[in-house]
């Protein structure tokens, strides 16, 4: 008998010891994606900031920084990707997974880490492919096979592949992962099948793969690259003909343009500044001027937040960087949780045309569109909106009690503007920079990273060294997040164009009554559920390429056109049920989203009456161009 129970013990134990070893190997797969990583944001930092001063310092540009720079780029997002996918951090939409009981969730969970394992299965061969046959491709300022910076691909791609299977032997309830590997496999299978039905439906294969499926897998809480993905790998091996080293290249297109490096850089810059204390400083000095006002720190909010989107462009760096020195004093002062968090998610949404936003460096990769012009186009509109948000506080709060609120002296309030200062001029640094030719705007921001590790180490003393490593990680995390969904967004975007669909489209769009008027109306319209269900960068990419060309043969100004999609991809962003924005906003303030359900409504109002007034009258956009 005492044999018999001292089995089931040393069972459990052998599991134990099984799940420890896999939790070490996974744990060292971790350091194995992110060293090097962090030290490619360190690496690109350096690479550039060389190049801008060996430019404009010296005189003597280098020719092959470029080239350099772009090279360890495309590591860094397949990186960052595979780090993405390891701490379970791609952008996703939750929305319906969140409504789900919690055993339907945990399976749901299982289908989405099997749907990533599933692409980076199918690419995998494909991308080993793309990077033999660049073998034969020498760079012309290094001189260098091609195959090094394409490499990255198939190691990334490997790399997540078995952070995937090492998660799925990790589970605690095979029968999810048994259940989730099943379906997919049923599902390839299925489609494989109806292969031959395929060649006779012509264009509603775009309806099946690019509705129904991206639909399904969206919804089903997939993350947006792989959504993106499958659809796309399925529709062009299925119905195209074409080979899968074709979708492998369009991801490689999409994720390799230099201007993208902006955004690591920038999100990077953004911690920085909440790092170092110049935030705190900047919306210090902001409460010492409205704080004594009716509604005054909800004024200070727009302010800072519009600050703050200057220098870091990324909303969840903006919001990070706010809340924490705001909001508790904004609870001391009775405002109420709901309304805390909805006029935290109004700013996001006000502040999405800020330079230097991610998203208006996405769109200047993938049109055309001078960046400068759009850094330029982009303040007004954004200052539009706060105006039409400080509308909304001023009548809510019109009547609040501050007899116990203390008015701040004019040497208290110079104290605090001398002490904002060197965290003031960061904006106009990196707007000057850029206006003066001493860097473009991919350049820009490592003028900004070093400005405010000087800030930090010289004026604030504040700079946590153990904190620089996790920084760095998260950097290569979220940017290659991002330019995984750019990257699978390309692609999809390729195979519509190559339907037909976006002739169709472009006739479509035309033939809208209303004439340039209905067909910014209808596109605001339609980014504001886009920005709602698929995110921000990914509904730009997908839909810019198609767009933007069609609104350039109606006669709309391509700048004054970006701000109105923007803003209206931002207001559907942030705006709940399905925002991821507004549940962003919730986490990094820690209030339950159903507070703000209902307070949120007005200042949704507040922003479409702003979109309206930027839709109506284009100078806001192009009047300083």
């Amino acid at each position: 008998m005492q044999v018999e129970l001292a089995a089931p013990a040393a069972l459990d134990g052998a599991v134990r010891d099984d799940r420890s070893c896999l939790r070490s190997l996974e744990r060292g797969v971790g350091l194995l994606i992110e060293v090097p990583a962090a030290i490619l944001v360190v690496v690109e930092v350096a690479v550039l900031l060389m190049g801008v001063v060996s430019r404009y310092v010296f005189r003597a540009p280098i020719v092959w920084i470029d080239e350099l720079a772009s090279i360890l780029f495309i590591w860094l997002a397949m990186l960052g990707a595979a780090s993405a996918f390891r701490r379970a951090e791609h952008m996703r939409m939750t929305a319906i997974v969140g409504m789900a009981s919690p055993r339907l969730r945990a399976f749901l969970e299982m289908v989405a880490l099997v749907a990533g394992l599933i692409f980076v299965a199918l690419v995998l061969g494909p991308s080993y492919e793309f990077a033999q046959e660049e073998v034969w491709v020498v760079t012309p300022a290094l001189e260098i096979t091609n195959a090094w910076r394409a490499a990255a691909l198939p190691v990334g791609f490997g790399l997540m592949l078995l952070v995937a299977v090492l998660r799925l032997l990790d589970t605690s309830d095979w029968r999810d992962a048994v259940g989730a590997l099943a379906l997919g496999v049923l599902a390839a299978g299925a489609l494989a099948l109806a292969q031959p039905l395929f060649a006779g439906l012509g264009n509603l294969n775009l309806i099946l793969f690019f509705v129904v499926g991206v639909g399904i897998l969206v919804f089903a809480g997939v993350p947006i690259a792989f959504a993106f993905g499958l659809p796309t790998f399925a529709y062009v091996t299925l119905t195209t003909g074409a080979p899968a080293t074709v979708v492998v290249g369009r991801l490689d297109e999409g994720m390799s343009h230099l201007i993208l490096l902006a955004v690591p850089l920038f999100i990077f810059l953004g911690l920085l500044i909440e790092m170092t204390g110049m935030a705190r400083a900047m919306v210090g000095f902001l409460a010492s001027l409205l704080g004594h006002v009716r509604g005054g720190l909800h004024y200070v909010l727009v302010g800072a937040m519009y600050l703050v989107s200057g220098i870091s462009g990324s909303k969840a760096a903006d919001m990070a960087a706010v809340a924490p020195v705001l909001l508790p004093e904004m609870r001391a002062r009775g405002a109420k949780e709901g309304d805390l968090v909805a006029l935290l998610a109004a700013t996001g949404a006000q502040t999405e045309t800020i330079p230097p936003s991610i998203v208006l460096i996405t769109i200047g990769s993938i049109t055309g569109v001078s960046i400068t012009a759009l850094f330029t186009g982009g303040l007004l509109p954004g200052l539009v909106l706060g105006v039409t948000l400080c509308c909304l506080v001023w009548w809510r709060y019109r009547g609040e009690d501050l007899s116990h609120v203390a008015r701040p002296s004019g040497r208290e309030i110079a104290r605090s503007f001398l002490v904002a200062v060197p965290a003031l001029a960061l904006p106009f640094v990196i707007r000057v920079a850029v206006v003066e030719g001493v860097a473009t705007a991919t350049e820009v921001s490592t003028i900004g990273i070093v400005y405010a590790t000087l800030t930090g180490l010289l004026v604030y003393r504040r700079f946590a060294w153990r904190r620089l490593f996790p920084m760095l990680v998260t950097t290569a995390t979220l940017s290659g997040a991002i330019l995984l969904i750019i990257g699978a967004a390309t692609g999809m975007a390729w195979a519509l164009t190559q339907s037909g669909f976006s002739q169709a489209l472009a006739v479509a769009m035309k033939s809208l009554p209303g004439g340039t008027l209905g067909f910014l109306v209808a596109s605001a319209l339609a980014f504001i559920v886009l920005g709602s269900v698929l995110e921000g960068i990914p509904a730009i990419v997908l839909f810019g390429p198609l767009l933007f060309p069609i609104a350039r043969s109606l006669g709309v100004h391509e700048v004054h056109y970006a701000m109105v999609v923007i803003l209206a991809m931002g207001v559907g962003l942030f705006a709940p049920p399905f925002g991821v924005g507004y549940y962003s906003a919730c986490a990094i303030s820690r209030i339950h989203p159903d507070a703000g359900m209902w307070p949120i409504v007005g200042y949704i109002a507040a922003l479409l009456a702003g979109l309206a007034i930027i839709i109506l009258i284009p100078w806001f956009s192009i009047g300083f161009l």
